[in-house]
């Protein structure tokens, strides 16, 4: 039986810069980047690599993107992570509802330890990843392992992927059937998520099939046709192979064939970031532009109540 007042739903997202400015993103691109799940080469080489180069170069210039799009209560990211766990908040009050980052803060480590010290015994571990990735949903897996040990009283479950949940890929296809009727629909619908390098999937990572697995349901649930829809990933990082096909490319080549009217949604992000909002909402309908089509930006879920619910509900399976 469920002991409500002793469990507890953690929701974690990615992280983000505490203020975009050069130092604090120095300081959030270290740790994030310094994560053997994100960058696999040996510590001895990229260290030296990090600190000498990336950081003095990256810092300022990610600063001056995360400053575009910064909204009045903070980074995005916090801002519609916090607006979510309160939304579920409100739909399990007998539950303690918090959010979390995996890099930056609130550190994950730190609320799951205010959590214990509070007497909860039970703790559903969201990760705000809807497909699983060694990159991104097994490096919470590796904090959670290093921190039950020292917890043995506290119970934790881990929710590794919903990425053909009914209820989330209604929630995603309700969004997108709700934008379109307000704005209208394009010519077609590219789902942009975000990329990792081949050789993760060449070794086994699932993540690409997880994307296509969503995509293929969002889109039967909207009723498209094949080819009223692509998939393609963006935010790429450094010189090697990445998941193909890359989202930009795939856009100019849509313009360039005679594509007018192009919308893009992104649900492998559970809320607008930098990258949906500096590099997809902005950078890419720039350039889309300059190719004589125009590209139209469907926003993430965010906290919208249909988001909640889906993750509410997640949550309470998981504790059954």
């Amino acid at each position: 039986m469920l002991d409500a007042p002793h469990t507890a739903v953690l929701a974690v997202n990615l992280g983000t810069p505490q203020t975009p400015t050069a130092p604090a993103v120095r300081r959030y691109l270290a740790e994030f980047l310094s994560d053997p799940r994100v960058v696999s080469i040996p510590a001895l080489l990229w260290k030296p690599l990090l600190y000498g180069l990336i950081l003095p170069l990256r810092s300022g210039r990610s600063a001056a993107k995360y400053a575009q799009v910064w909204l009045p209560e903070g980074s995005p990211l916090m801002v519609y992570t916090r607006r979510l766990a309160e939304a579920m908040q409100t739909l399990m009050p007998d539950l303690t509802v918090r959010h979390a980052m995996r890099y930056g803060a609130p550190a994950l480590t730190t609320e799951l330890d205010r959590l214990a010290a509070e007497g909860v015994r039970r703790v559903v571990v969201l990760p705000l990843y809807p497909q699983y990735s060694t990159t991104t949903t097994a490096s919470i897996e590796d904090q959670l392992r290093q921190w039950q040990p020292r917890h043995p009283g506290v119970t934790v479950t881990l929710v590794r992927d919903y990425a053909v949940d009914p209820q989330w890929v209604d929630a995603v296809a309700g969004s997108i059937r709700a934008w379109w009727d307000q704005h209208g629909r394009g010519d077609k619908l590219l789902f942009s998520f975000h990329g990792i390098p081949q050789r993760l999937a060449d070794a086994g990572d699932p993540y690409p099939q997880r994307c296509e697995a969503s995509a293929q349901a969002i889109a039967d649930a909207l009723g498209l046709a094949a080819g009223k829809w692509q998939l393609a990933y963006q935010s790429r990082f450094g010189r090697e192979k990445w998941l193909q096909p890359y989202a930009e490319p795939t856009l100019w080549a849509l313009a360039e064939a005679g594509t007018k009217q192009i919308d893009v949604v992104c649900p492998g992000f559970a809320t607008d970031c930098l990258e949906t909002l500096e590099e997809v909402a902005m950078g890419f309908t720039e350039t889309v532009a300059e190719r004589g089509a125009q590209m139209r930006y469907i926003p993430c879920l965010n906290d919208a109540p249909a988001h909640a619910l889906a993750l509410s509900r997640l949550s309470v399976a998981a504790l059954a």
